[in-house]
């Protein structure tokens, strides 16, 4: 069997044409073979692919073809099966989306410590350690003693950590994520802030969990990935995590048995975030998900992010409103 070579990547660098580049960049993604998704804007390039080993070469090669996008670095793993569903190239304002105008990792950053080292670092008790991730991702785990910040997403941490800063009494801050990319731009945020001595975990968690071995590890629990994989463990080996499609958080075997759980349609988590119309399309989509499946094709909407999907149902909820006001007014 043919494995499958996960690629993460990302690089900061000023890509004024970065219009420009997307039409070639999903053409040599096609040709490839390869499936994920990339994004592109003036600050750079982030993305995921999957594919066979020639394909990711053949599109790592193309991106760093690209003037200001040379030195891309990546990260590896596996999967027994394709990830993801499609191939699309994305325009963005920010390659990490955190709303701070001005903040550039270009220009100044964190220092970066190996994965090798990072356990002599925070174990110094004058260095706090900040995992950058949203609530979701730290609740099934996290480096031993790390701040939580109890975001819901990356746009709440410039709010937060300007009030976490104003008690803080240690002269040293580490920060860490998943691939390395929040850290960029967090790192660069405390440096703003005026803080001098801030350190970044070189490669995020994924290279720290594939770099250092199990009987070292200070990591507890397992790691969120933005893939099908849902979550991987040391050695980047697939973890025990599902995901609800509702609402895209992780969930383990015995949340799929809480009555809150139906699949494709709720979690215990979101059971009473969304309306009955919500529940009823997402009912819908997933009744077309398995009838797709039956005849071996694949849902378009199975690859809609939660936010897409919240706001078509929104959308559609709207309309449905709209229509029974028609109907009480006697139009």
């Amino acid at each position: 069997m043919t494995q499958i070579i996960v690629a993460a990547l990302y690089h900061f660098a000023k890509l004024p044409n970065y219009e420009e580049l997307q039409v070639p960049l999903l053409a040599a993604c096609e040709a490839a073979g390869t499936k994920g998704t990339l994004l592109l804007a003036t600050e750079g390039i982030n993305g995921t692919i999957a594919g066979s080993r020639e394909g990711i070469d053949a599109v790592l090669a193309h991106i760093r073809s690209i003037p200001g996008l040379e030195a891309t670095e990546h990260k590896e793993s596996f999967a027994k099966e394709m990830p993801f569903l499609r191939m699309k190239v994305r325009l963005k304002n920010e390659i990490v989306t955190m709303g701070v105008p001005g903040t550039d990792p270009s220009n100044i950053v964190g220092t970066y410590v190996d994965p090798e080292d990072w356990n002599d670092l925070i174990a110094q008790d004058d260095v706090i350690l900040i995992d950058t991730r949203n609530d979701y991702e730290v609740q099934i785990g996290t480096f031993k003693g790390a701040v939580n910040p109890k975001t819901t997403t990356f746009r709440e941490f410039p709010e937060w950590f300007e009030k976490f800063q104003r008690t803080h009494n240690k002269p040293k801050v580490a920060m860490f994520c998943t691939g390395g990319i929040r850290c960029e731009k967090s790192t660069a945020l405390a440096k703003d802030m005026g803080f001098e001595e801030v350190f970044h975990l070189k490669g995020g968690i994924l290279k720290y969990l594939e770099n250092v071995p199990e009987e070292k590890s200070t990591w507890e629990g397992e790691c969120f990935v933005f893939d099908q994989r849902v979550s991987v463990k040391h050695g980047l080996e697939l973890g025990s995590y599902d995901q609800c499609f509702a609402c895209r958080r992780p969930i383990t075997r015995a949340d799929i048995d809480k009555p809150e759980f139906t699949k494709g349609v709720s979690c215990h988590q979101c059971y009473d975030e969304y309306s009955p119309e919500k529940k009823a399309a997402f009912e819908e989509r997933q009744k077309q998900i398995e009838l797709a499946k039956k005849r071996g094709k694949s849902h378009v909407g199975q690859d809609l992010t939660a936010e897409r999907v919240a706001a078509r149902l929104a959308a559609e909820e709207a309309r449905l409103k709209s229509i029974a006001g028609k109907e009480s007014a006697g139009e």
